[in-house]
């Protein structure tokens, strides 16, 4: 399980290290293989451990190629997949399409989501953090049924 919020840093040639507290799991359980996607509704990446992205990819080939909204999420989604792996010191290489949509530079967030992590560019992640916050204080968060049974 991820959880939690990492800085870190990309490096000239396109690579993050992943935190020493997750390395582990990825390489017991997935022998280090990734699979970094883009985020159809944010400007960020979602990073699977390959099993948990197996799962994704079983869904995804049961939607309708003839249904444009569902043809039009397997085309995203599957189309920027890009298997990645753990090298020697713990980094994987994302690559410059993926980058390029996520505006990634030098300062990261690596945000832990459970079964994944989203990648975002700092400046990104801050603004979408006070976006969230204030709807929240707002009081105009929509309350879906699953919101509403939450206690926390």
């Amino acid at each position: 399980m991820f959880r939690g919020a990492s800085a870190v840093n990309l490096d000239t040639k396109g690579r993050i290290a992943i935190p020493t507290r997750y390395r582990p799991e990825i390489l017991e359980t997935n022998q280090g293989k990734m699979v970094c996607t883009v985020d159809i509704r944010q400007p960020c990446l979602l990073l699977y451990p390959l099993e948990q992205w197996e799962i994704i990819e079983q869904r995804l080939s049961k939607l309708s190629n003839f249904n444009p909204a569902e043809r039009s999420l397997q085309r995203v989604m599957l189309g920027y997949a890009t298997e990645c792996e753990l090298d020697s010191s713990g980094r994987i290489l994302i690559s410059a399409p993926l980058r390029q949509h996520a505006k990634l530079e030098k300062s990261i967030m690596l945000v832990g989501q459970l079964n994944k992590f989203e990648i975002w560019s700092e400046s990104e992640w801050q603004a979408q953090i006070e976006k969230d916050m204030a709807l929240a204080a707002s009081g105009q968060l929509t309350m879906s049924e699953a919101l509403s049974a939450l206690s926390l």
